[in-house]
């Protein structure tokens, strides 16, 4: 019975690094910067790509920032819940494929995704128009020059 739960963790965990990302959690230094270099003021919305165990929406909301997560796998999901659950009155997490999800109310995205779906995301963040801002840790958009870039963390506006 355990081997069968371990198994089914491994597959949740495996099968969303084919959607995006693995589960990495995202260091304070790239929190702070993406947070910083967003420059969102109170109320304004944040939408978070893979919202993991809730970091950035518990840090984001401690700014009085509104800030909605999108996560795929339960298990992050339910972590990010419990451990949101003081912050609920600006936080709000989804168990949802943001590839599928609207974006146009974001005043900023935040994201923390494997290099290899950066166009796409340049795609989906076109079609979100408004003059969104969007942060990503570690990864460039190609053929996309961010505007300013602070620990590893790069800023873009579309």
């Amino acid at each position: 019975m355990i081997f069968l739960l371990l198994g089914f963790v491994c597959i949740l965990f495996i099968g969303i690094v084919l959607v995006g990302a693995p589960y990495v959690p995202s260091k304070r230094l790239h929190i702070q910067a993406g947070l910083d270099l967003l420059n969102l003021k109170k109320g304004q919305t944040l939408v978070e790509l893979g919202s993991g165990d809730g970091r950035v929406l518990r840090e984001a909301s401690k700014r009085g920032i509104k800030s909605v997560g999108y996560e795929l796998n339960p298990i992050l999901y339910i972590i990010s819940w419990v451990l949101c659950w003081k912050h609920r009155s600006n936080v709000t997490i989804k168990l949802r494929n943001y590839w599928l999800s609207d974006l146009s109310n974001a005043d900023g995205v935040f994201v923390f995704l494997a290099g290899t779906y950066m166009n796409r995301l340049d795609r989906k963040m076109l079609k979100s128009g408004k003059g969104t801002k969007l942060v990503s840790v570690g990864f460039k958009i190609p053929d996309k020059k961010p505007l300013k870039t602070r620990s590893a963390v790069h800023l873009y506006q579309y």
